[in-house]
């Protein structure tokens, strides 16, 4: 049975209570992903979403903060969650559909202002974050499974608006690119988004900075849907929602879809 998964950092799921609804009401993904989530898991407003037919999540959650939720119209088996550089957020969690998929929704941070981690301490646990994802899975493997969210890093050229003028910009500096890659390379995982669309330019989100973000377009593919190779192949159809990002009081990231026929 094909289902379709979209990942959206949400920027807060109470504050935007309304466009997940919207979300869920226009496009009827079976599975929705959230980042940034900024919720204890029982303050989460889930009985808006069961009555859309969203009747199962699992999820983790803290107060103001990080905080991820997967949403469903099927039952889901909790598979617990990952606390990688031992940072204590709530950064992960992962699901085993009925179809035996398992679903690792992650956020990775940010990582601050400055792409050096002698000044910046946040820079360091981005990166430490993404070593310990390249070797929990190196260790672990990950076999029929889904990894989505929000990655913060845009890794190919074309991932930003000005190749050139982001290089010393958090997400788009060659060692946060590296990391990735290398944690990519760990679990032979597919880019599903860029295996659907090879070519141009293409973004997931833009700056509230920006005073007419559509215009300027000064975006970047910060929230990825990657699939291991035995069903990668299953995978099609992805495509940004980039009008979400135009919805009033909107997150600055726009949900990412692919489906996928298992």
């Amino acid at each position: 049975m094909p289902f379709t998964l979209a990942t959206w950092n949400i920027n807060s799921v109470r504050l935007r209570e309304g466009l997940v609804c919207r979300l869920l009401e226009q496009e009827a993904p079976d599975v929705l992903c959230l980042q940034e989530c900024k919720s204890p898991v029982d303050k989460i407003p889930l009985e808006r979403f069961r009555e859309l037919g969203y009747g199962h999540m699992i999820a983790r959650g803290q107060k103001g903060y990080n905080g991820v939720a997967i949403l469903s119209k099927q039952p889901l088996e909790d598979m617990g969650e990952l606390d990688f550089a031992g940072l204590g957020h709530a950064r992960h969690v992962a699901v085993r559909l009925e179809n035996g998929v398992v679903i690792h929704n992650f956020y990775v941070p940010a990582g601050g202002d400055k792409p050096d981690r002698t000044i910046n301490e946040k820079f360091g646990q981005k990166l430490d974050y993404l070593t310990d994802m390249r070797d929990w899975f190196h260790r672990e493997g990950a076999g029929k499974s889904i990894l989505v969210g929000d990655l913060n890093i845009a890794p190919r050229e074309d991932d930003v608006w000005s190749h050139k003028q982001l290089l010393k910009v958090v997400s788009h500096t060659p060692i946060e690119v590296e990391h990735l890659g290398d944690a990519q390379d760990a679990a032979k995982w597919v880019d599903v988004t860029r295996q659907d669309i090879p070519e141009g330019q293409l973004y997931s989100w833009w700056s509230y900075r920006a005073r007419d973000w559509d215009a300027a377009d000064k975006g970047r593919r910060l929230d990825h849907i990657w699939a291991t190779p035995d069903i990668s192949n299953a995978a099609h159809g992805s495509r940004i929602l980039r009008s979400a990002r135009g919805w009033e009081k909107p997150s600055d990231h726009a949900p990412v879809f692919a489906t996928f026929d298992l």
